[in-house]
């Protein structure tokens, strides 16, 4: 019974996993291959039709490459700090509903389980700037933590927003709270307030300071390559699917049919909640193709000037709003 259990469970982790690593592949190659629209140019378009073998042939040359270790870095630290970055952006999906009843543990308290592990995700990048011994690569690292850190608060003000209005830090149950009426729409200011602190939390474009080329060359990666640079780089696409998955949970219905759209033969069978995903990944990489990066100093005042107290200030606003209803009713 035992060995039929931990079946299940591999095989439940292999079919939520496997989709997500050739997701990131592919999101690599979405990315390329709008920006290069955006540019006004072709984009990779040499391997297999359409440059679909285009991250086939990128891993395939980064699994060939040379690992080369500074000679003065902490080899130890600097060889764990992208396996721990890697292996946090996987474990986050463990409580990640994809569609009712598919979700490799399905636990009460999973919007906790995953602010406790994007918080882990800091030591990766600290680790990985500290141990290169490289100036570049810490200056990046103490970039990065700072931001993470700092956009962390705003989204846990934030969160707690959804789970006064839904009553339970399940993330399923947070969908099924929106079964009538998405959070988006009575919500707008806390859905809009953590689309920016989710491009800030995943160190994109326009808040990508860590990897300020003019400034740092490549932030606190800067000094790894081969497989240990495909670590973090598969690391950094997987996070951003995982909160584009997690502002579709917390505010767009899940996998909930659009209201008005059950009329239409069929819609109940469309993969609703990997639609609404696919729209936000394009919004990732619009967005880098269309804004210019913040200063730093204007990043951090952002966020703790203007996000966080609006953050906090709509919280207190629905705390109010759900006491006197309740005290009305």
């Amino acid at each position: 019974m035992a060995w039929e259990q931990n079946m299940v469970a591999l095989i439940s982790i292999i079919g939520i996993l496997l989709p997500v690593l050739i997701g990131v592949a592919y999101f690599v190659q979405i990315e390329r291959k709008l920006l290069a629209g955006v540019q006004r140019r072709r984009g990779p378009n040499i391997a297999g039709v359409w440059g679909l073998l285009q991250p086939l042939a990128d891993g395939l040359k980064l699994m060939g490459k040379e690992t080369i270790i500074p000679s003065n870095a902490n080899v130890v630290i600097y060889m764990i700090a992208p396996i721990l970055t890697f292996g946090v952006s996987l474990i986050s999906w463990a409580v990640m509903p994809i569609g009712e009843g598919a979700v490799i543990s399905d636990i009460n308290i999973g919007l906790l389980y995953l602010l406790a592990v994007s918080s882990i995700n800091v030591y990766g990048i600290i680790l990985a700037g500290w141990a290169s011994n490289s100036k570049y690569a810490f200056m990046g690292a103490l970039r990065s933590s700072a931001q993470m850190i700092s956009y962390e608060v705003s989204i846990g003000f934030i969160l707690l927003s959804v789970v006064i209005a839904s009553g339970t830090l399940n993330l399923t149950g947070i969908v099924r709270a929106q079964k009538e009426i998405w959070y988006i729409i009575p919500m707008w200011p806390s859905f809009i307030l953590f689309y920016i602190s989710m491009l800030a939390e995943t160190n994109r474009a326009p808040f990508d300071l860590p990897e300020a080329e003019a400034e740092l060359v490549s932030g606190y990666n800067i000094e790894y390559s081969a497989m240990m640079f495909a670590l973090f780089f598969l690391g950094e696409y997987a996070n951003m699917i995982l909160m584009s998955v997690l502002i579709v949970i917390l505010f767009c219905g899940g996998w909930n049919i659009p209201v008005g759209l059950d009329w239409i033969w069929c819609a109940d069978k469309l993969p609703w909640l990997q639609i609404k995903v696919m729209i936000f990944v394009f919004m990732f990489v619009l967005i880098r193709g269309v804004l210019p990066r913040y200063r730093y100093d204007q990043l951090m005042v952002l966020g703790w000037k203007n996000i966080l107290p609006m953050s906090i200030g709509w919280l207190m606003l629905v705390i109010g709003l759900f006491t006197w209803f309740d005290m009305a009713v």
